[in-house]
């Protein structure tokens, strides 16, 4: 949890770390914790109600300890099998997808209001459990013979593949209700898709033919989705739980403290740079928004910012860390996996988008703090910064070694594995950050148990994935829209799949969403001529910003019910904070040279050029939008920085030159309007 180090240091606490003043604050320590303690219900409240992960269940007794050895004996086979260990992907596959649903079933509850604390789980959920875990290590068993025969299988195994299909579906609704009910739609139009006209019809499929494709294949549930899960996913969840038990949020709230604290609004851009680091690596931007909001959020209200903008601003930092390197919450290693291409060269690709968008956001926040007129931190109330580096510094040689190992060579999984070790051992580097076994027990055990959520949804998106594959769904819908548009216009495509893109993943995920988006929309894209990074880039990016996107706006809902304001006006306000997150896409669709290393005819200075007027291209947006540069802005000076902004974000020389002449014209402006004022 990010702790808020804005004050003095008179007290820590252990109850979210908050270090408050007495004086500063108006009010006593005791009062603040008190307050503290009650936001942090109300998160988990209103997390409860959004997630699926803060229902778990917890147990009593032995059956409390089984479980809890159970997540550490996972742990340890992920670690061995994805790593040195040899296991075929199929068997690696099947004995996770085992796992997820023997823990579904063992810690989601069959209904929201369901006791949570127990002895024993119900009757039906051992059935499950068996269930589950028979037709799974049946598969194991026999898929080497099934899969020399060509797939054919008997009307037993027809009923085995039903029995795994149902416990997948029923263990999906308790993790994610809505991505399960999506699959259902998804699965159903493998039979009702013969009925429709069109390029979305098709001849239908037998029940037989389906359970083939979705259990037997490996283009269902236990096709790359869940494969992705077993590797990627799972080791970089274990990462963020070890990260966190060191102590590496602490270091990223002072940290960003010495940065920007002092500054105008500091609180707010210390929300920004910490809520967008821990996005990054939690991978979750509503988990991170009911954690890290508790704090932040109540930060900005005291700083003087609106309810609606403290909101807006812990949702639209939270969200974008799922598209920010180096980790990119796990979403880069799937893409790099269905693109066939080394991470680091999809990590590259995702810096400007990443860069634009906290440019956007920082920029955002700093007018509207210039606007109200808002201070910053006073210096004697932020950390010495060499004091942070020397106390804390060591904490970030795990990312460090994650980056380094990865663009060195060696592979995500490896580097994962490695910088796991590097945690503990950074944390011993001084007594106060110390890993001790219990904590490092308490890290295996909370990293698996947050991995279960997103492998499930894995697995169900292989229901959705398989049908797209079946059906040709993905490449029908692609001559639908195409057969839409005049001369395959790129923009028109993709302004159609922005909509399908962010409908597709509202309410789920961020690695589920992007999953469930590049099935569908990706093949779309291409066919219309985009460059196939670019058409997942441009599809991650829409995906992940359906957690602002109103009417499901996840993200920026969890944070309004912490901030105490309203629910649509956060929304929006998020949409308008996060705007240059829904634009730039549209300006690398069909120019690769703003992401770098896409273009290969591109020179490094050209790239470096495009991605810094890109820069001065979102500060004119923003500078409109906020309606301030050096003073308040009049409308003839917003006009003329909307048109700047997109002649700057449009690689070009003379729409550069047009744009930077628009904005120094109105800085000039403003200039000699202040001097005339004093």
């Amino acid at each position: 949890m990010i702790m808020a180090g804005c004050c003095r240091h008179r007290k820590d606490s252990s109850a979210g770390g908050i270090r408050m003043d007495e004086h500063q604050s108006g009010v006593k320590l005791e009062e603040a914790l008190e307050a503290k303690k009650e936001l942090d219900a109300k998160a988990q409240k209103i997390l409860e109600e959004k997630e699926a992960d803060s229902r778990m269940r917890t147990y009593t007794g032995p059956l409390g300890r089984a479980v809890a050895v159970l997540l550490c004996v996972w742990t340890a086979f992920q670690l061995y099998f994805t790593t040195i260990g040899a296991i075929t992907a199929v068997n690696l596959r099947a004995i996770h997808c085992i796992f997820l649903l023997v823990f579904t079933f063992l810690l989601f509850p069959t209904f929201k209001k369901e006791k949570r604390k127990r002895k024993l789980p119900p009757l039906w959920d051992v059935a499950f459990i068996l269930c589950s875990v028979g037709s799974l290590l049946y598969l194991i068993l026999n898929y080497t013979r099934i899969a020399r025969t060509g797939g054919r299988i008997s009307d037993m195994e027809a009923v085995i593949a039903l029995v795994a299909v149902v416990c997948v579906f029923e263990a999906a609704r308790r993790a994610s209700g809505n991505l399960a009910v999506l699959a259902g739609i998804f699965l159903a139009y493998n039979w009702f898709g013969a009925y429709l006209p069109g390029y979305l019809g098709h001849n239908g499929f037998t029940l037989k033919r389906v359970l083939i494709t979705q259990f037997w294949g490996t283009q269902g549930i236990l096709g790359t989705g869940i494969g992705v899960s077993a590797t990627y996913i799972f080791l970089f969840v274990v990462f963020g739980a070890f990260l966190k038990y060191s102590g590496f949020s602490k270091f990223i709230n002072d940290f960003s403290l010495t940065l920007v604290g002092t500054t105008s609004g500091g609180p707010a851009k210390v929300a920004v740079i910490a809520s967008g680091l821990m996005g990054m690596i939690n991978g979750s931007a509503i988990a991170n928004v009911a954690t890290t909001g508790t704090i932040t959020i109540p930060l900005m209200k005291r700083t003087g910012y609106k309810s609606e903008f403290a909101g807006a601003v812990e949702a639209v930092a939270s969200t974008g860390g799922q598209f920010t390197p180096p980790i990119m919450g796990a979403v880069g290693f799937v893409m790099a996996e269905f693109l066939n291409l080394s991470y680091t060269y999809v990590a590259l690709a995702a810096v400007t988008p990443a860069l634009l968008y906290y440019i956007g956001l920082l920029l955002a926040v700093h007018f509207e703090a210039k606007r109200l007129g808002l201070s910053g931190i006073a210096r004697e109330n932020i950390p010495d910064a060499l004091s942070v580096i020397k106390e804390q510094g060591h904490l970030v040689l795990p990312l460090v070694s994650l980056i380094g190992l990865m663009f060195t060579g060696f592979t995500p999984l490896y580097a994962a594995v490695i910088s796991i070790f590097i945690t503990v051992a950074a944390s011993w580097l001084r007594k106060e950050t110390r890993m001790t076994g219990d904590k490092i027990i308490a890290a295996v055990i909370e990293g698996a148990r947050s991995a279960v959520s997103v492998g499930v949804c894995c697995v169900i998106i292989g229901v959705i994935i398989g049908t797209v594959t079946l059906t040709s769904m993905g490449l029908h819908m692609g001559y639908l829209i195409l057969s839409l548009l005049q001369d395959n216009n790129v923009y028109l495509a993709g302004f159609l799949v922005m909509i399908m893109s962010a409908v597709l993943g509202m309410g789920v995920p961020g690695v589920a969403a992007y999953v469930i988006v590049q099935a569908v929309a990706v093949p779309v894209l291409i066919k219309a001529g985009v460059l196939p990074l670019i058409a997942h880039m441009f599809c991650l990016i829409y995906a992940c910003l359906s957690n602002i996107t109103p009417p499901v706006a996840m993200s920026a809902y969890v944070a309004s019910g912490i901030a105490g304001s309203d629910q649509t006006k956060t929304g929006l306000m998020a949409v308008r904070l996060g705007l240059i997150g829904f634009i730039i896409p549209f300006f690398f669709l069909d120019n690769p040279v703003l992401l770098i290393g896409v273009d290969p005819a591109a020179a490094a200075v050209e790239t470096l050029w495009a991605v810094f007027s890109a820069a001065v291209g979102t500060f004119a947006l923003v500078g409109a939008l906020e309606g301030w540069i050096l003073c308040k802005c009049g409308w003839a000076e917003r006009i003329v920085l909307f048109i700047a902004s997109p002649l700057l974000l449009f690689p070009g020389t003379m729409t550069d030159f047009a744009g930077f002449a628009g904005i120094a014209a109105v800085i000039g402006f403003q200039f000699l309007q202040r001097r005339k004022e004093t």
